[in-house]
């Protein structure tokens, strides 16, 4: 994932985003495209203390040489039921919360391309299924396309396109999954891990989920 969004260089091969091919990009460059194009979702959300949950949404803006207002943007459900929350900081919000603010900031830059690294782990599942539709509503909303990691199949259900990889290699895809499905196809695979990370589909906006999954 890490060398899909440009924070690692690969030893071998090439990574495209869109038309970009971004391995031969110097820093400054990368720099432009990952602000500009692509949005980041953590597991450990990576909010800035110090700041209220409106100042960590908007923070994609400030490096911008003319960085758009609040009352500019609007995304899907925004500013996603934090109204009386916006003006708290991190360490007064629950971990629910802590996550909307990172989904909102991940959209904030309006980017083309969503990263998002097991963003329900940390979550109970009410806030988890939140988390998921948000993600659902960028993709049918907005038409942004959304690259996950995740260990869960009930996740990897409500995707377009489901790629499982085992030791390093695309093993097998899978369209339109359900739950039951991902869950039936992962019980079929022998290898320690199944996990990949590709943007998906070809034909624009979606979401492709990677499944991380212990074999039996």
């Amino acid at each position: 994932m890490h060398c899909l969004a440009g924070l690692d260089t690969v030893s071998a091969g090439r990574v495209r985003v869109g038309d970009t091919e971004i391995t031969g990009l110097k820093d400054r460059e990368l720099t432009r495209l990952r602000r500009d194009r692509i949005g980041f979702m953590f597991q450990s959300f990576n909010l800035l203390p110090t700041l209220t949950a409106a100042e960590n949404i908007t923070l994609p803006w400030t490096s911008r040489a003319a960085p758009r207002t609040a009352r500019g943007w609007t995304g899907p459900s925004t500013p996603w039921g934090l109204r009386d929350r916006l003006g708290h900081r991190p360490a007064r919000l629950s971990g629910g919360q802590r996550q909307r603010v990172a989904s909102a900031r991940a959209l904030a830059s309006r980017p083309e391309l969503i990263f998002t690294d097991e963003p329900t782990a940390n979550l109970d599942s009410r806030a988890g299924a939140e988390v998921l539709s948000f993600l659902r509503e960028a993709v049918d909303a907005l038409g942004r396309t959304v690259v996950m990691v995740t260990h869960d199949p009930g996740a990897a259900g409500r995707a377009d396109r489901v790629l499982f990889l085992a030791d390093g290699r695309i093993v097998d895809r899978m369209d339109r999954p359900t739950s039951a499905s991902v869950l039936e196809r992962l019980r079929l695979f022998a290898a320690p891990h199944a996990t990949t990370v590709r943007p998906a589909p070809e034909n624009g906006a979606g979401m492709c989920w990677t499944v991380n999954w212990p074999a039996r």
